[in-house]
């Protein structure tokens, strides 16, 4: 049951970063400086909890998983969503520390569109993790 628990997070945390890559942040990009930066302060605190929330729920059933049945895809899954910790706190978290005080126009759009692609590297982790989850099931 636990390694169909973590191919079932691992798919959720995998939804939900794609739907960010391909319909919200194109929308967000849509907009003026202004409601651009207030529409991703807003969902990026609303939408951080759950996908940090589903990246650690996803690697504690993946390691477990591995412990009951040996199988190291099951570990691998697990790590490759754990990466998310490390990369979101090492790489995008500056980032996000910048948006929540920059001013519209003081370079704003650039580091939304910078935001953009280095969340699609958390979207392609819980990708990767899932089709490892799966695959070990």
């Amino acid at each position: 049951m636990i390694p169909i628990l973590a191919a079932i997070a691992a798919a959720v945390f995998t939804g939900a970063a794609l739907l960010v890559s391909v319909a919200e942040q194109p929308a967000r990009l849509a907009l003026d400086d202004g409601a651009m930066l207030t529409e991703w302060r807003k969902s990026y605190d609303r939408a951080a909890p759950m996908q940090g929330g589903l990246a650690l729920l996803t690697g504690l059933l993946g390691i477990v998983a591995w412990w009951q049945t040996g199988q190291m895809l099951q570990v691998i899954g697990a790590a490759l969503i754990l990466a998310c910790w490390p990369f979101v706190l090492l790489v995008v978290m500056p980032v996000n520390n910048q948006l929540r005080t920059i001013a519209p126009g003081d370079g704003a759009r650039a580091l939304v569109v910078r935001w953009g692609r280095l969340h699609n590297v958390r979207t392609l982790l819980g990708a990767a993790a899932t089709v490892a989850l799966v695959l070990a099931l």
